[in-house]
């Protein structure tokens, strides 16, 4: 990272003439950006022939940056392969779950399990890594783009090859693993390694346990895929840290906490979806969880967008002020890099309706005045890099669990743990409590209050880290149809939720999915799901009209749990989530004044940065330490140092 915050976006100068590179880097400079990600794109330009290297264009592009004090995230451009890539080693494209070979034409055209890829990936990378490796310019390999975005499991021979290698180291042994796949249901039990295929199209349902399986080794495949290439790189830049830009809070196919465990500094991109809500929650839980992935260090905003994206049905423009307000509220959640897609925006291709810092219509633009004014903000900014931001309060989510969720042979279709997770960060987030996201295995000592939406599934070693965490005293609020299954899907037997009934002091006997809303004797309501529930040692809060408790409170060593049997309307929720903070002694900054953000990053020394943000049509107040306060206009965002 440079002094300072980093910030730029994309540049693809490959799609321009050159006569357009010395303005472009003119305009960089007026703009304040100190660093760009390059090269991202380009194998077809850096190799234009297989085996033929044109290094040329690229030297001039690098020689530029560095000319003008501008750092690079040099790419290994393995994310979309040349046409000649595809033409001459067709047996490297995906194949999709029907059998369909999918053809060049986009980008992620590959098998993450082909070895001739990753031979023809390693050979780009190393070039360019040979090639600039000196180059002044060169400050952080950014290697490959968006792991997994379009081609995050595939189903070919060679696939089925990987998964039944994967599945030995796993499982040693056949029996082990027709024992955690169930394979005596249906008659599926297997005598031969080699008749173990990945999860095509069948008849019916899948086995559970097999679905699960290959989404576990899908990710793994990539993350083996990025750590083939980082380490390359290490060997010819020990020096040089290496990242690869996740999209932590909205892609699913990958374990995002397997995935950062690899990475020298987390970067994700982050892009709004224009039908949600209140946008800039969602925002707010994606830039959680990239500090959450970090383990609460600085991270990298690596992408979002200035304005409207290309890619959704309908694609909204942002408002004025808001471009500024969501790079703030990443930067306030623990960004040190704030960066877009792209630099200039596309002529051509399937993205030149996505927004960028230079816009079509050039710099007499609102984009563009925005663009300037925030380079120049970040610039002043530069003593908040390196601080972090402290949570009392973690969501507990992990991937293995959404995937084993989305299974279709489920008590209801309804029910989404993505979802419910961030409805309960959402909830934290208005009442002005800042929360991390947790692996159920992670640490969770320096918390106060843990919270688990919906984590259907979890290993034994996860179950007994929340109960250990209540039992020293710490507060937990745990959600229905949590702690059903164990790490490979298979239920635990004698009531629900199984991983957790002593710690609840709950049994369910019978899981009872809604399809009205149903009244709590609060006057609560609750929908899609409730459960058949008794308490062993717990007290009931709340109950449905037919006196089954609905809303429960259990003492547990030194701390305690509640439990929720439906989930309940977001007011309700609210109230839970906010006794559940009270008990634990959780203080909130803010509380009370809706659509305000406040977040304060702290260093070491004790100088800290308070990010008010609103989001609001109307004057808000926040109160500082003291009793000053500050009103935050409409729209606007101030940092106060303290």
């Amino acid at each position: 990272m440079p002094d300072g915050i980093a910030y730029g976006g994309d540049w693809n100068p490959e799609q321009w003439s050159e006569e357009t590179w010395e303005q472009d880097v003119a305009l960089m400079r007026e703009a304040g950006v100190n660093r760009v990600s390059v090269g991202i794109f380009s194998w077809s330009s850096l190799e234009p022939v297989e085996g033929v290297f044109d290094f040329g264009w690229f030297d001039r592009v690098m020689d530029l940056l560095a000319e003008n004090g501008i750092g690079a995230n040099l790419a290994t451009p393995t994310a979309s392969p040349p046409p000649w890539f595809s033409d001459a080693y067709p047996q490297a494209l995906p194949v999709d779950a029907d059998g369909r070979r999918l053809h060049h034409g986009s980008r992620q055209g590959f098998c993450p399990s082909s070895p001739i890829y990753r031979e023809k990936a390693l050979r780009i990378a190393e070039q360019v890594a040979l090639r600039y490796r000196d180059h002044p310019a060169l400050a952080l390999w950014h290697v490959h783009n968006e792991y997994g975005c379009h081609n995050a499991r595939c189903y070919c021979d060679t696939s089925a090859a990987a998964f039944r290698a994967w599945l030995r180291a796993r499982y040693d042994t056949l029996d082990a693993l027709n024992e955690a796949w169930g394979t005596a249901f249906w008659s599926q039990r297997y005598s031969d390694w080699a008749q173990i295929l990945p999860p095509r199209a069948t008849p019916s349902f899948p086995n559970p346990g097999q679905q699960l399986d290959f989404r576990r080794f899908s990710s793994d495949a990539l993350v083996e895929l990025y750590r083939a290439e980082r380490d390359l790189l290490r060997q010819l830049t020990p020096d040089v840290p290496a990242t690869t830009n996740l999209m932590a809070g909205a892609h699913w196919d990958m374990d995002c906490w397997a995935f950062a465990a690899e990475l020298d500094v987390v970067s994700t991109d982050h892009y709004l979806i224009g039908a949600r809500r209140e946008r800039h929650i969602d925002l707010a839980f994606a830039a959680d969880y990239a500090r959450s992935l970090n383990g609460g260090r600085p991270w990298l905003l690596m992408e979002h967008s200035t304005s409207a994206v290309n890619w959704q049905p309908r694609n909204l423009a942002k408002a004025p002020g808001e471009l500024r307000r969501n790079s703030l509220s990443h930067l306030a959640r623990g960004a040190d890099g704030i960066m877009f897609f792209q630099w200039r925006q596309s002529r051509a291709g399937a993205e030149k309706w996505h927004s960028a810092m230079l816009p079509h219509a050039g710099t007499d633009t609102k984009i563009w005045r925005e663009v300037v004014a925030l380079g120049a903000e970040l610039a002043g900014l530069g003593d908040v890099a390196g601080s972090t931001v402290t949570a009392d309060v973690a969501l507990l989510l992990d991937h293995s669990s959404v995937w084993a969720q989305d299974h279709p042979a489920q008590p209801t279709a309804e029910l989404d743990p993505v979802e419910e997770a961030k409805r309960w960060h959402a909830a934290l987030w208005r009442a002005g409590v800042t929360c991390d996201l947790a692996h159920p295995e992670g640490d969770l000592s320096g918390y106060r209050l843990v919270v688990v939406p919906q984590l259907y599934l979890v290993s034994d070693e996860g179950a007994a880290n929340l109960e250990e965490f209540a039992r020293r005293g710490g507060a937990v609020v745990v959600g229905p149809y949590s702690g059903i299954v164990d790490e490979h899907d298979r239920v635990r037997l004698g009531g629900y939720p199984g991983a957790w009934r002593d710690l609840l002091g709950v049994s369910v006997e019978e899981f009872l999915p809604l399809d009205a809303p149903i009244r709590l004797a609060s006057g609560a309501t609750g929908s899609v799901w409730s459960e058949a529930a008794r308490v062993t040692t717990a007290k009931v809060l709340d109950t449905y009209a037919t006196g089954e408790p609905a809303w429960t409170r259990n003492e547990f060593g030194d701390g305690f749990a509640h439990y929720l049997t439906t989930l309940l309307d977001d007011a309700a929720l609210a109230e839970v989530l906010a006794t559940a903070c009270r008990e634990a002694g959780v203080a909130a900054a803010a509380a009370g004044v809706p659509g305000l953000e406040v977040v304060r990053r702290s260093h070491p020394d004790g100088r800290s940065f308070l990010f008010a943000i609103n989001h609001t049509a109307e004057d808000a107040d926040v109160t500082l330490d003291g009793g000053r306060t500050v009103t935050v206009a409409a729209g606007d965002a101030v940092v106060i140092p303290g």
